[in-house]
């Protein structure tokens, strides 16, 4: 009897310690989360973030593509913001944006490529909202083989999300950012849904269960409001399509044939699916490669990736409430494709962007491509000047060439 007590009272320990040890973890990487952003602590975070959460691995290029490379070519001293005589001092401005890699490619040729902040070119960081634009190009590809009509609404992929604020709402809805879907996208309100979303996956909450809480506030398809869980649903469609993982799929379609140098990984939660909505970690070359991949309208290295017909569609709004400075039919002052940025004043150009300042921009005209990876932690409090400011660099930078 007493051998018998001894084994349930060592099974009710293990037990306890079990759960103490689950409950600590999970704590501390709360703790992570929501000081992620903090100033001390910004920089190491964005380039190691694989080191603090469960990732899973995307495997460099067996065939990786190498751009020639110039030495770097002079970047202009300042430039105009808003106003005529409004100058800012570029080096200064990518100083205080804490910009930890900046690269432009023209012509296919690397013409300029800079580190700061202890980041190295074989060294990742983490993509934060660009990753949506790629997710939009594995839909797309999904598009060009027949998995997805982009008609179809959600529920016809996922028939979880009956009953959800996502039921009723299109593919093209989701990759519009037009789910009429309820969410406040505030990094700096603490109770914000967005760092509701970022604490819930630091307790072990799955992408899935939280996605599918979120009640409908507006009819799909008349305002373009910025919500990352739009994504996030786009991501449970592919894998529901394709039976395979986003990392296998990025693996597949992107990471291989595009010929990305290095390996990345993505952000998983408990249950081992990816953080598509800004999860993505890669390289400064790699993350431009995607910018390039929609320059030559979606092939590279005699490799066709995804239809011209998508490039085109993927950046083209094509509805009133998705074009640039819809005020009554917007929350954001540019325009909107799928999960693709247009400017104010649009010059032929595009952008994936994610927050804290990180940038692939596209200029089609000048056949040019910035990059851009930061660690911005004045983001939370002057977010939208300082994005304002960056796509006036760059045009501004783009028009030089």
């Amino acid at each position: 009897m007493k051998m018998k007590f001894s084994k349930i009272l060592l099974l009710l320990f293990i037990l306890t310690l079990t759960v103490f040890v689950i409950n600590i973890k999970a704590l501390q990487r709360l703790h992570r989360v929501i000081h992620f952003f903090d100033e001390d602590v910004i920089v190491e975070n964005f380039q190691n973030t694989e080191k603090y959460f469960p990732v899973s691995e995307l495997i460099k290029s067996s065939s990786p593509l190498r751009l020639a490379k110039v030495d770097n070519i002079a970047l202009p001293d300042s430039f105009v913001y808003k106003m005529e005589f409004n100058y800012l001092n570029l080096q200064d401005f990518l100083k205080n944006t804490n910009t930890e890699g900046f690269m432009i490619i023209h012509n296919d040729t690397i013409k300029y490529e800079n580190y700061w902040l202890g980041l190295e070119a074989d060294e990742t960081h983490v993509s934060w909202s660009m990753s949506k634009s790629l997710i939009s190009t594995l839909i797309g590809v999904m598009v060009d083989r027949g998995f997805i009509d982009l008609k179809h609404k959600v529920e016809f992929y996922c028939p979880e999300f009956v009953g959800s604020g996502y039921e009723g709402v299109s593919i093209k809805q989701l990759l519009n950012m037009s789910s009429g879907v309820k969410f406040t996208e505030d990094y700096g309100d603490f109770n914000s849904d967005i760092n509701r979303f970022g604490r819930a996956f630091a307790l072990g909450s799955s992408f899935l269960e939280f996605s599918k809480s979120l009640n409908s506030e507006r009819i799909p398809g008349t305002y373009n409001k910025y919500v990352s869980i739009d994504t996030q649903v786009l991501g449970f469609v592919l894998s529901q399509v394709s039976g395979k993982s986003i990392t296998a799929l990025t693996q597949e379609y992107i990471w291989e044939p595009v010929g990305m140098e290095y390996g990345g990984s993505w952000i998983i939660d408990n249950e081992g699916f990816e953080m598509v909505l800004g999860g993505l970690n890669a390289t400064l070359r790699d993350f431009s490669k995607l910018g390039l991949l929609f320059l030559h309208e979606g092939a590279l290295k005699e490799n066709r990736i995804v239809s011209s017909k998508w490039v085109a569609d993927a950046t083209t709004p094509d509805a009133p409430h998705l074009m640039p400075d819809q005020v009554t039919l917007s929350n954001n002052p540019y325009g909107y494709a799928y999960q693709w940025w247009l400017p104010q004043f649009p010059k032929n150009d595009f952008f994936a962007v994610g927050i804290y300042d990180q940038f692939v921009y596209v200029n089609k005209e000048k056949q040019l491509i910035i990059a851009k990876l930061s660690a911005d932690y004045r983001f939370k409090t002057n977010g939208k000047e300082i994005k304002d400011q960056h796509i006036y660099m760059l045009q501004q930078i783009a028009e030089a060439f």
